[in-house]
């Protein structure tokens, strides 16, 4: 709703390809399990953010960072009543990967060990890349983003585990998923899939949860957002995208698109329409997906009078990295 105080604002700057920036206040926003195809870095500014991850709830406050690898299924809720504010950014694993090899001694494929950080300082170098990118300052983000990551890798970095080879359940697992994948419009029950590689529902149920992290049904969710979001990248309209990935229409889209990505498909896509055009501040309802402009913003100019907001109150005054133990 509009008057819940909940406010997000996803979108690109041109000049960091292959990142993914996200500001938001939420309050009642609860997302689903799911995963991202890049590395989440979300520093939180005010309040409680709690993630089931790896098998249990951690949770985030002002001042440490939520760490998420790719392909890792969590989800995320607020720890408080009041909810939690905070910056992200999505870089891509290529990304971390080219500054892991010019910067770590990291071998093999790069990635976060634990998934919560308390590190103030990386906490204010987040949300001056965010800044830098809503300014149009592409030196000062790129700078901002590598110092970034190369802190997060030797504070809490590591190489992935290798994937161990498949037992039978997970090769049942692996077909099932490119079943799913083929006919992501119109999927099987999960009787026939099961029958169709023959095992039992219940079994193939075990074996999908145990490679994945999520039964069949939340991946396909996951998968349908995932590939709504490439055709919204290339101007697909919304109710189109619905359709193609086999939800029922776009309200049904809007309805998971929110709750995995955090802002509604329209939004989304205006913002990917929007990415050139420096002065476009405006933040959506996180929970409507209308086309409506809010007077307030994230980036607004301190006057005498006001109280800092949430973003000026804990992000740095300047691009500047001091130097000492705080720099990476």
């Amino acid at each position: 709703m509009a008057g819940s105080g909940e406010l997000a604002r996803h979108w690109q700057y041109t000049e960091l390809p292959g990142v993914d920036l996200l500001r938001a206040r939420y309050i009642r926003k609860t997302f689903v399990r799911h995963t991202h195809e890049n590395f989440v870095i979300a520093a939180i500014a005010d309040g409680v953010e709690v993630f089931h991850h790896g098998g249990g709830d951690v949770s985030a406050g002002a001042g440490a960072l939520a760490l998420v690898n790719p392909d890792t299924p969590h989800t995320g809720r607020a720890g408080v009543p009041e909810g939690w504010r905070y910056g992200a950014v999505y870089p891509s694993p290529e990304v971390v990967a080219a500054i892991a090899a010019e910067t770590t001694s990291i071998r093999g494929t790069p990635g976060f060990i634990r998934p919560v950080l308390d590190d103030p300082y990386t906490v204010g170098l987040v949300h001056q890349i965010l800044r830098a990118a809503d300014e149009g300052n592409a030196l000062a983000a790129d700078t901002l983003l590598r110092v970034a990551v190369t802190r997060l890798l030797r504070l809490n970095g590591g190489p992935l585990p290798q994937r161990a080879v498949p037992t039978a359940g997970g090769r049942v697992a692996a077909r099932a998923r490119a079943v799913l994948e083929e006919r992501m419009a119109e999927p099987p029950t999960l009787e026939r899939l099961a029958g169709d590689l023959g095992t039992s529902p219940f079994a193939l149920l075990r074996a999908f949860r145990g490679a994945y992290g999520m039964p069949p049904h939340a991946w396909l969710t996951d998968a349908r957002v995932r590939e709504a979001r490439r055709l919204l990248d290339v101007g697909t309209a919304p109710a189109e995208a619905a359709v193609a990935v086999g939800f029922t229409d776009q309200p049904h889209l809007n309805r998971h698109f929110a709750r995995i990505v955090g802002v509604p498909p329209g939004a989304y896509q205006r913002e990917r329409k929007n990415v050139q055009d420096a002065g476009h501040r405006l933040l959506v309802p996180s929970d409507t997906w209308q086309n409506r402009s809010l007077q307030k913003t994230y980036a607004p100019e301190r006057e005498e009078n006001r109280a800092p907001t949430w973003r000026e109150s804990r992000t740095p005054p300047s691009y500047g990295t001091p130097s000492g133990s705080g720099s990476p």
